[in-house]
């Protein structure tokens, strides 16, 4: 199953995660197929980019995205509900 996920980057307490599309059995921060955005919760407010063509993309293709990253794609008007 291919799942869209966040990839844990950045120092320590300075989290930065990347938005990446990987299979599901790969480890958090181990090898992915592609990536499609990034997400700095650090920063006021908190900065989130995502490529929305890729990201309807991988979710038509099947992909399954992460609760975290669920809620991330409603809030940036990706998918609905």
């Amino acid at each position: 199953m291919v799942k869209i996920r966040l990839k844990r980057m950045g120092a320590n307490k300075k989290p930065f995660y990347r938005i990446v599309v990987a299979d599901a059995r790969a480890p958090r921060d181990g090898r992915f197929i592609e990536e499609i955005g990034y997400y700095n919760p650090v920063v006021e407010p908190k900065i989130v980019k995502i490529k929305e063509d890729r990201a309807k993309k991988w979710l038509g293709d099947g992909a399954q995205p992460t609760e975290t990253v669920k809620y991330l794609l409603k809030k940036n008007g990706v998918i609905e509900n």
